[in-house]
């Protein structure tokens, strides 16, 4: 199978999206859940790193650009509908979180309530340089 080919084998949503997680290759963890666009999924298949695309900002986003915590890709899989993508990666400083946590996934429901139960590892300010 060529890139194209595998490409063409992703189901695109009505955006031309895929879902993407991210789990820690060596303990299964969830780290985080984005958004790849067509050149996206190309870049991280080509470059061996996640790249994502920012709904927000409306461009390609290579996970770490700023903080430095790159997701190097170790495997990468699609599901049986072939319309999500699930990726194995080595999270470079632990912290896959904008928040400096080690993952997005840090809420736990609790007598009907959301609790943050994962410590912030190094606060956004200082990884972003903002105060």
């Amino acid at each position: 199978m060529n890139d194209a080919q595998i490409l063409d084998a992703i189901r695109w949503n009505g955006d031309g999206l895929v879902a993407a997680i991210a789990q820690e290759h060596d303990t299964g963890r969830v780290l985080m859940m984005a958004w790849m666009n067509r050149e996206a999924l190309a870049l991280t298949l080509k470059e061996g790193r996640a790249v994502y695309w920012s709904r927000s900002r409306g461009k390609l986003w290579r996970k770490g650009e700023e903080s430095g915590h790159v997701q190097k890709l170790k495997e990468i899989r699609i599901d049986c509908d072939a319309d999500a993508v699930l990726m194995q990666v080595e999270q470079v400083g632990g912290i896959a979180c904008h928040t400096g946590r080690h993952s997005c996934f840090y809420l736990r429901q609790e007598e009907g309530q959301w609790v943050a139960v994962d410590p912030v590892l190094k606060d956004a300010g200082e990884i972003y340089g903002k105060p």
